[in-house]
């Protein structure tokens, strides 16, 4: 039975510890390597195709260059998406899920799977 009781324990705070932390997008900056879910409006985004790795910027919380979090799609995953993320999520508020991280000192979530973009 006791080591039933660490299984089911240990099964309780491994989830618990993967679990994302919704936060508000003003407090962004306050999360840097943590994996969090934030919801804001996309104030508007780029594909820079000419670019390596091609990525996409969308700008979240407010217009480039004063948005609180950029989040970064990589043309290999940009690949996964049905549809033009820039195009798509422009004026919506959408919810990101992901790690935060620094980038010039700038918060940002690199986008791995279109599961982590959800429009609401």
């Amino acid at each position: 039975m006791p080591k039933a009781l660490f299984i089911i324990c240990c099964l309780f705070l491994g989830a618990h510890t993967y679990a994302q932390q919704k936060i508000d997008i003003t407090e962004i900056s306050q999360h840097t390597g943590d994996s969090v879910t934030v919801c804001a409006k996309v104030f508007g985004g780029i594909f820079l195709s000419a670019a390596k790795n091609q990525p996409t910027f969308l700008n979240v919380g407010a217009a480039y260059p004063h948005q609180p979090l950029t989040v970064v799609i990589w043309n290999n995953t940009r690949k996964l998406f049905s549809y033009k993320p820039e195009e798509q999520f422009k004026g919506k508020t959408v919810c990101v899920t992901g790690k935060v991280e620094l980038f010039n000192n700038k918060p940002q979530i690199v986008v791995q799977k279109p599961e982590q973009l959800e429009a609401q």
